[in-house]
């Protein structure tokens, strides 16, 4: 009886417009193992994907093992290997961003309209921890969303109203086995940590659905304030070649919660970024940008002229940023032309510029071009479609990032 209603709580995490197939990202770990069987009762075709990080020695052998239950349940099954940490910074957050990432190109690859995570009501309120540590504020509160796009890709999170030791129990009650990942044992991390701390807390009454509802209500309170972010929008920006400008009088005739945050989403939108900037940098950099001062944030120039706080891409954040022809670049651009071997997109630059002798003609100014992107070859301008000399090429944003206002309405 317990196991259905736990396959009929997943189905009802999953949205109404399910598409025609699902990807689902499978770790070996119960939560990702148990969405892997709970999903077969959709009776819709099922790709999974596993990433091998590298960083453990089993990581191979759990790929495997994900690979050889597909097998047996007839599911295809893909594996990808990530190599790209360098040692520094925070490992898991590295580690997080390449897996969506590596995911996102496998499904674009394979046509899969939507990808399932495994994240549950434990990782909801471990991540509440988190950012709460960190002062996060309404947003970064805010319940996980568990229906969402990013990296070009539609996500998924159908198990965040389930608990991980009621999918453990199902998966044991049907003789299912999972990988027990060691770091999650491992207290230098600060989610293993945060998971202590919830089992110290669960004696008090505050357990991980608090957490839940609590989030919830968050996530009203920020969709409020969205929406005066995007009325703000409508009224004060305009767009051109990705860059944003904002009619600094309205900006400031917002309340200050409403600037920072349309400021935060333009800069995120404009970056192509994951993530928005931290509060006090956004803060400390809107002041100095009102009042006269060009800044840099988040590898975007802020700066006034003619009464508008223009937000553009910075040419040094993407220099050294190129990708294959038909992959993504910065993060929100797509090119599509003839064919052209060998070739890759890269920034246009200064040595681009002086290759597009009509760049005059678009009206935007060169410091915006620098940062856009061209189709090379070696080191020759095949094609620069912004900068006047598209030679049959396009470039257009991904739809997340089509526009401003599409960007806030969907994150």
């Amino acid at each position: 009886m317990a196991g259905i209603d736990l396959a009929a709580r997943f189905l009802a995490g999953l949205p109404p417009d399910l598409p025609s197939s699902l990807g689902l990202a499978v770790s070996g770990g119960s939560d990702s193992m148990a969405m892997l069987y709970l999903a077969q009762q959709l009776k819709i075709p099922l790709r999974v994907i596993t990433v091998d990080h590298g960083l453990r020695a089993e990581a191979a052998q759990e790929a495997a093992f994900v690979a050889q239950v597909c097998a047996q349940m007839g599911v295809p099954h893909d594996i990808l290997k990530w190599q790209g940490w360098d040692g520094q910074g925070n490992l898991q957050a590295a580690a997080r961003e390449a897996r969506y990432g590596l995911i996102a190109t496998w499904a674009q690859a394979h046509g899969i309209a939507a990808v399932a995570l495994g994240h549950t009501m434990d990782d909801q309120a471990e991540t509440f921890l988190m950012r709460l540590a960190r002062g996060s504020g309404v947003d970064g509160l805010s319940a996980m969303r568990a229906d969402f796009s990013a990296s070009g890709q539609r996500w998924l999170r159908p198990m965040l109203a389930l608990r991980r030791s009621e999918l453990r129990d199902h998966l044991s009650g049907q003789n299912i086995d999972w990988i027990e990942d060691p770091s999650n044992d491992d207290t230098r991390f600060d989610r293993v940590r945060m998971r202590q701390a919830l089992q110290v807390l669960g004696d008090l009454g505050i357990d991980a659905a608090t957490f839940a509802d609590t989030s919830q209500r968050l996530r009203m309170a920020r969709t409020a304030l969205q929406g005066a972010a995007i009325d703000l929008a409508l009224r004060s920006c305009t767009e051109c070649a990705g860059s944003v400008s904002v009619d600094l009088e309205k900006l400031q005739s917002a309340a200050p919660e409403t600037q920072l945050r349309l400021t935060a989403a333009a800069l995120a939108y404009v970056s192509g970024a994951a993530y928005r900037p931290r509060f006090e940098a956004l803060r400390a950099t809107l002041k100095d940008v009102v009042a006269g001062e060009t800044r840099s944030l988040c590898g975007c120039l802020l700066m006034l002229r003619k009464g508008q706080m223009v937000i553009l891409r910075e040419f040094n954040a993407v220099r050294e940023t190129r990708c294959p022809v038909g992959q993504l670049w910065d993060g929100r651009w797509q090119l599509a032309g003839p064919d052209a071997p060998d070739a890759y997109i890269a920034a246009l630059g200064e040595l681009g510029l002086q290759a597009c002798p009509d760049w005059r003609d678009t009206g935007l100014h060169r410091t915006v071009l620098l940062a856009t992107p061209a189709v090379w070859q070696d080191a020759r301008l095949i094609a620069a479609p912004l900068a006047g000399l598209p030679n049959g090429w396009q470039a257009k944003l991904t739809k997340e990032r089509s526009s401003l206002i599409q960007y806030l309405e969907s994150h």
